[in-house]
């Protein structure tokens, strides 16, 4: 079975920083791209960044220059560093690990950005 837990989420000023931590089951983490997805409420959950098994990168234009997402294949666990945060990145962030076109889903966390 496999296990996608987040980790990080919580209350931030604008201008302020998170980071948010991903850890997948050992035995997808290897082969999986991972990425980090958002949803705001009454809207649909987006795309945030993408990391490939290789370690290609893609970011949404929303957040190219603040986000920054890594991974740490020993520990089996991705990072989405959030800098420069605004009100707009306040949503439930989501991690997904994906395989063959299977999805594997954490149970997300919250980021709100507020002064």
């Amino acid at each position: 079975q496999v296990r996608v837990v987040e980790s990080g989420g919580g209350l931030v000023q604008p201008g302020g920083s998170l980071r948010l931590s991903c850890i997948a089951s050992g035995s997808i983490f290897s082969v999986a791209a991972m990425g980090w997805y958002r949803q705001a409420p009454g809207k649909e959950r987006e795309l945030v960044s993408v990391i490939s098994s290789g370690g290609k990168t893609t970011y949404a234009n929303s957040v190219k220059g603040r986000f920054t997402i890594s991974r740490d294949n020993a520990k089996f666990t991705v990072y989405l560093q959030m800098n420069s945060l605004k009100p707009e990145d306040t949503a439930v962030y989501y991690c997904s690990a994906e395989r063959s076109g299977l999805y594997y889903w954490g149970q997300g966390t919250q980021v709100t950005v507020s002064s």
